[in-house]
């Protein structure tokens, strides 16, 4: 994908599977809102072809619309209208029955505040209810563009577990994140965009231990001491004389994090 002659997005090839929740991350501006335009149709590729539920993206049509629910930055919620009637809109816009409304409230956790004003909600209600909005219709994909934003601990805990049960529901979830801990524990599969180009597309902890290029185990004994050792066979006698004497508090591997890989990446590390 390119504008003006400057290539934005370079040989994306991405299948994402029915089911499944697939996160996107990279640094702003790397083309990450670029491709989510892509896959909805609201920008055409400049080359290559894109398939959303088996149509080509430049055909989409209110069959394949009615089957996307879209989170982005910009909320576009009504301010002096409740959360009731905030979906009531959106109700008549997919025609769908008005009953679905309380339903969708109670699984984002706000039916108690049904007939409360937007401009009287907390950001982490206001997320839920553009959430809400998403999900009215029941789609079967749904965009989310940094749903947790901004938000406290709480609210980002409460909206992971939402995320979690619309996955466990059937919906397959595109997420955009630049927190690398949300990526970790929500979702399926990742990828690393980097100047345009997919650097990795894989399992959080597959992409983790790829690059463990320390491979080595550390371990805190209870006199405070920390011992490093290679994560090979030699080390077994080593380990196995410490919880002998049961002297060890705990081990763990020395394969980065997420974030560990993110900034690598970023700073020309191992691709």
């Amino acid at each position: 994908m390119s504008f003006q002659h400057h290539m934005v997005l370079k040989g994306i090839d991405l299948t994402i599977n029915q089911g499944e929740i697939f996160g996107l991350i990279g640094p702003s501006g790397v083309g990450k809102t670029t491709l989510i335009n892509i896959l909805t149709g609201q920008l055409l590729p400049t080359s290559g072809e894109v398939f959303v539920f088996g149509r080509d993206t430049k055909q989409l049509g209110d069959t394949e619309y009615s089957q996307m629910g879209m989170v982005f930055d910009v909320p576009g919620l009504f301010e002096r209208l409740s959360c009731e009637q905030n979906l009531s809109i959106f109700a008549d816009i997919y025609g769908i029955d008005k009953k679905r409304i309380s339903h969708v409230l109670e699984t984002v956790n706000l039916a108690a505040s049904a007939k409360t004003k937007v401009s009287r909600l907390s950001k982490g209600m206001r997320q839920r209810l553009i959430i809400a909005r998403a999900i009215l219709h029941s789609p079967k994909l749904l965009f989310l563009d940094e749903p947790t934003s901004g938000l406290d601990p709480l609210n980002t805990s409460d909206i992971h577990k939402l995320i979690l049960s619309l996955k466990e529901s059937g919906t397959t979830i595109f997420l955009t994140t630049h927190k690398m801990d949300e990526a970790m524990s929500l979702c399926d599969r990742v990828a690393l965009l980097s100047e345009g180009v997919l650097i990795e597309n894989d399992a959080p902890d597959e992409i983790c231990r790829k690059y463990n290029l320390e491979n080595s185990l550390h371990i805190l004994l209870k006199n405070g001491e920390r011992v490093i050792l290679p994560n090979t066979a030699d080390s077994k006698e080593t380990i196995s004389e410490y919880m002998k004497n049961e002297q060890i508090v705990s081990i763990h591997s020395s394969e980065p994090n997420l974030e560990d890989v993110f900034l690598s990446v970023m700073k020309g590390g191992k691709k």
